[in-house]
């Protein structure tokens, strides 16, 4: 029992890092490829040092790798599965608005007769 619960407090860290939308978009971001620190910033339109502390903490995660090339920092995805994670967490949030909505639907046709 130990070793799942263990196996369970990594997994929930995983997740609380994940819980940030900024970090997502990141993910989305470097979805297509690594990007240095600077497209990142242009990407997201936040400043540079809220990006820095985002791409330290997922790459202390493991979520992210970085490599030095010069004087930039560039970053990728460590594992793909994570973005593979990510749509598949976007996919069940489209399937509860899909359900939402038809019951919204649903409730305002009956009211109306």
């Amino acid at each position: 029992m130990t070793r799942e619960k263990s196996i369970y407090d990594l997994q929930a860290e995983i997740c609380k890092v994940l819980a940030s939308p900024k970090r997502i978009e990141i993910i989305s971001a470097l979805k297509e490829g690594e990007k240095t620190v600077t497209e990142i910033v242009d990407i997201l339109g936040i400043p540079k040092p809220n990006v820095s502390q985002h791409l330290a903490v997922m790459r202390l995660k493991g979520i992210l790798k970085s490599r030095r090339e010069g004087v930039n920092i560039i970053y990728s995805i460590a594992n793909p599965k994570v973005i593979q994670a990510c749509s598949l967490m976007r996919e069940v949030l489209s399937d509860l608005l899909t359900d939402r909505s038809k019951m919204a639907s649903l409730l305002t046709r009956s009211k109306s007769l």
